[in-house]
Parts: C-alpha cells; sequence; structure tokens
C-alpha cells in the first residue's frame, strides 16, 4: 500500500523558511509585496487567491490586489500591468490565467516583468527554467512537485522518470526542473506510441495531462513514486480528483499523492517562497 505523500507538512516546512526570510527582509526596511492581477471574478481564480492571501498575510508578505471587471477593456488592463512592472513596492505579480479572450493573453506574457512573474508564465521564467538561471521563476506547481520529492528525502539523480504532459505550465518545466536534478526524463504526450509502456519503466511517475483519473493499475508497476498534479471535479463521483486513479494506484505504489492534499496543496507555500526571493534579488544585500 501505497506511502500517501501529504502536502500539509511540506508547505509548514516551507513556510517557516519562508516566513523568517520576509522577517529578515522587513529588518531592512523592505516589505515582500505580492500583487495579484485578476480579472473577472471566476471561481478558481477566487479560491486560489483566498489561500494565497491567506497564507502571504501570515508569513508577513503584504497582498496588494488589482481587480479588473471581466469586461475591461485593453488600454485599461495593459496600463494597469505596466504600472506594477514599475512600481518598486511591487515584488511579485501573480496574473491570473487565462484572461477572457478580449484580451491579448500572449501580449500580456511578454509585457510582465520575468523578475516579478513569481508564476512562471513568462518566456523569461521559462527561459530561466530551461538553462537553469536565476531569470524569473517556475511554476508553482512544478515547484511543489520538486519540493515534495525533496521533503519527502527522494534524490531524481540517476533515475527513470516519466512525466505524462508537456504543457508549459507543468509537464515541461518539471521535466526540465528533473533533468537538471541528474534524473532521465521522458516526456508522454498525446502523440507517444503506447504510453503505459513508457511509465512502466519509470521509477517516478509525474501525471500532469489533465485528464481525470486516466492514469490506473496498467500504466503501473509495484514500487513506483506517483506525483499527481492533476485537480478537476468529477460529477459522477461528486468528488475532487486527479490525474491518478488512486483506487488501482496506492496498492501498487511505493508513495503517491493524494488529490486534494498534496501538491497543490504546496503550491501557495512556493508563492510566497518566490515573492520573497524575488524582493531580496531586487533588493541585494549591500
Amino acid at each position: 500500500m501505497a506511502e500517501l505523500w501529504k502536502g500539509a507538512p511540506v508547505a509548514a516546512a516551507l513556510s517557516e523558511t519562508v516566513a523568517a526570510e520576509a522577517a529578515a527582509l522587513k529588518a531592512e526596511g523592505i516589505l515582500p509585496t505580492l500583487a495579484i492581477l485578476r480579472v473577472g471574478a471566476r471561481d478558481d481564480d477566487l479560491s486560489y487567491e483566498r489561500g494565497a492571501v491567506k497564507r502571504c498575510e501570515k508569513l508577513g508578505i503584504r497582498v496588494k490586489n488589482a481587480v479588473l471587471p471581466a469586461d475591461v477593456d485593453s488600454e485599461t488592463f495593459f496600463h494597469t500591468l505596466e504600472e506594477l512592472n514599475r512600481d518598486p513596492q511591487v515584488h511579485g505579480i501573480l496574473m491570473f490565467r487565462p484572461l477572457p479572450r478580449h484580451l491579448d493573453g500572449e501580449k500580456a506574457r511578454r509585457l510582465l516583468a520575468p523578475e516579478k512573474d513569481v508564476d512562471g508564465c513568462t518566456d523569461g521564467s521559462l527561459a530561466g527554467v530551461f538553462t537553469n538561471t536565476p531569470l524569473g521563476f517556475p511554476p508553482c506547481t512544478a515547484q511543489a512537485a520538486m519540493e515534495l520529492l525533496r521533503y519527502y528525502g527522494v534524490d531524481p539523480k540517476g533515475k527513470r522518470v516519466t512525466v505524462i504532459g508537456r504543457s508549459l505550465v507543468i509537464g515541461r518545466p518539471v521535466a526540465m526542473m528533473l533533468m537538471h536534478a541528474n534524473a532521465t526524463v521522458t516526456v508522454c504526450h498525446t502523440r507517444t506510441v503506447d504510453v503505459p509502456a513508457v511509465t512502466r519503466e519509470a521509477e517516478i511517475v509525474v501525471a500532469a495531462s489533465g485528464q481525470m483519473e486516466s492514469v490506473g493499475a496498467k500504466y503501473l508497476r509495484p514500487g513506483q513514486i506517483v506525483i499527481d498534479v492533476g485537480i478537476g471535479w468529477n460529477e459522477e463521483k461528486q468528488k475532487l480528483c486527479g490525474d491518478v486513479l488512486a483506487e488501482e494506484a496506492e496498492p501498487l505504489a511505493a508513495a503517491l499523492t493524494p488529490v486534494p492534499g498534496g501538491v497543490g496543496s504546496v503550491t501557495t507555500a512556493v508563492l510566497c517562497k518566490h515573492v520573497v526571493e524575488a524582493a531580496r534579488r531586487q533588493n541585494p544585500r549591500p
């Protein structure tokens, strides 16, 4: 039976470190500040925002809300974004996506300053992920998966890892981060032939396809570490679930991240970590 890798203790350990770093910055007269740029009021955005604000306040990070109506015109939206970029008191910007269709999401990604991009959506941040350099930050979810491995004492070095999914939000960034940690990584996608055969060869499986409960027993073999990044609402079962079919994975895996309560519960702690790191980078010690 799989050991459940719960995210709460990981988030708690991260939060302790972040709070100490925020306090050190405050002692130097620097108040770490996150700006949340939200257009409209989607339920998933609001839910994540509440969690982020609560954790930021707890750890000593100021939050500045820039909330715009769903029908905001392009000029107002991009003016707001540019103001946040220029504001020296704002160290990190969380821009909720996707934006409404009438706003140019690609333009927004290009305009957001990489040094303030604490959720890794800009080309600059992604370049930093791919080159393993501190330009911007990796996506919080990808970083959360790495934090789970670190907390539970698993070094990816030399291990075979299969990542299911190649999105820029999680699949490709987490694959590159694992490669930087010296894992041997295979990325599966919709054109991969016989995905189950590939995943069964891995020691670590990262499920990040966005297909609910699609990774079942035929994808797995005994003793694997399975990190489930997906989350969605299953109408039929009336529950939150991930990309992994937990009832089939638990008897096989050595370790499994639960949904909810796994990767997702670490992301806001990672977001706070990135804000504090951004504040330090923008205000280096003499």
